[in-house]
């Protein structure tokens, strides 16, 4: 019979290839009267019964449940019909996180009824199981609600990484479980690369479209049991293969907006639910100079020049927004560049020793990466030194860390920008 090697030696192996093709080779030789297609066969059934499938379990993909996040985009249900062609038990779930207005169902947001309904049909239409939880409550309390306390407080809030770290990945984390599922799937452009039982996150090959940073974090437990085949595709390739498999969604747009700020109007979303913060307020320049009056410092961020509304000798930014003294104080651009960050609440998905190598970190999800230092205060805070000045780096934001190996660009982890 063909014998596996060795324990020690890799199956995938040039040294586990030779060993079997001894063996074979052997057999051919003293079993003259054996048919030879047979006996390649069974070369090749040893070789591919040691395999693991395509998301990494040990068994077939007959065997292995999992769950598919699906938004009723095109990304979620194209990962949810590759799955099911590869064989796989698919449960499709698709999370109502709010109610939506005619205002929301109009504009190129996710989550909204028709999105629902839209991931519906693709579940019909791939004959997979499926499921809608109902989360409003849980959406307001732990996204819509930090939105409007961060606004408030001068910050630009990332709801999609609130988002990410409660309801989709925490409770949707749990649902997946009790389902006994093996993994669970989303259509996310990022790459996890398991490699000595410990599972790492990459940056896309699709750069445009890579939303590691939205992800930084990630516990090491739920990134564990995660799985986004998208991460090695293009988004071309994506609608290709939606396409094939006769999807409703391969044409359809990519959500644009926040999911509840209709039309990307964030002061409406503050009115609906504090009308009470939208206060006047005292303009300042550098000198300490009151040179205008706002309406709600909710209309600024961190880096704006439209809306000011102030005229000076030169174009004038908001640098800074106090929202103990409800002030914008505003200044030239050369006065917008900032080296030193102030980190809150960081999550680690490396060992320290890694953050003590060359380092690029993001400071927005449409940034570059920028070469920098980081310097750990405690396990929750920390100072990230810029080789160069940043201009708008904003408070609510978040700073997510990277280094390059063989792979690619790692997610070492990242924090909330304090200052």
């Amino acid at each position: 019979m063909i014998r596996r090697p060795p324990r020690s030696t890799p199956l995938y192996s040039s040294a586990a290839s030779d060993v079997y093709k001894r063996q074979l080779c052997h057999l051919v030789h003293n079993l003259k009267s054996f048919n030879l297609t047979y006996i390649v066969n069974q070369y090749k059934y040893h070789l591919m019964s040691e395999e693991l499938n395509s998301l990494g379990f040990n068994k077939k993909p007959s065997d292995t449940t999992i769950v598919v996040a699906m938004s009723g985009g095109v990304d979620s249900s194209t990962v949810a019909g590759m799955m099911k062609q590869e064989g796989y038990k698919v449960i499709g779930i698709t999370l109502k996180l709010y109610d939506d207005g005619k205002e929301v169902a109009a504009s190129k947001q996710c989550c909204s009824g028709q999105d629902i309904m839209d991931a519906k049909r693709v579940a019909h239409k791939l004959d997979i199981e499926h499921k809608i939880l109902y989360y409003q409550d849980k959406f307001k309390q732990g996204v819509i609600d930090n939105f409007v306390e961060s606004y408030l407080k001068g910050e630009t809030p990332i709801p999609c990484v609130q988002c990410n770290q409660t309801v989709k990945f925490k409770d949707l984390f749990e649902v997946a479980k009790d389902l006994n599922a093996d993994a669970l799937v989303t259509g996310h452009y990022v790459k996890s690369i398991t490699e000595k039982n410990t599972t790492n996150m990459y940056r896309a090959i699709d750069e445009n479209r890579d939303q590691s940073y939205f992800l930084f974090n990630t516990t090491r437990e739920q990134l564990d049991y995660l799985r986004f085949p998208l991460g090695g595709m293009l988004k071309d390739k994506t609608r290709e293969i939606a396409k094939n498999l006769d999807l409703n969604v391969a044409d359809k747009p990519d959500s644009q907006d926040i999911c509840f700020v209709p039309n990307g109007d964030y002061a409406s979303v503050i009115q609906k639910f504090r009308p009470d913060s939208f206060q006047k307020g005292n303009i300042k320049n550098l000198n300490g100079e009151v040179i205008g009056v706002h309406d709600g410092i909710i209309n600024f961020t961190i880096g704006q020049r439209k809306g000011i509304k102030v005229s000076d000798k030169e174009p004038l930014y908001v640098l800074k927004i106090n929202s103990d003294k409800n002030e914008i104080i505003v200044g030239p651009k050369e006065k917008l560049g900032k080296q030193s960050i102030s980190l809150k609440n960081i999550n680690l998905l490396a060992s320290n020793t890694d953050l003590e190598k060359k380092i690029f970190v993001k400071v927005r999800s449409t940034g570059d990466l920028l070469e920098a230092n980081v310097i750990l205060k405690d396990n929750q805070t920390g100072v990230v030194n810029l080789t160069l000045p940043e201009d708008g780096i904003s408070p609510g934001q978040a700073c997510v860390f990277y280094n390059k190996d063989q792979f690619g660009y790692k997610v070492l982890g990242g924090g909330w920008i304090k200052e």
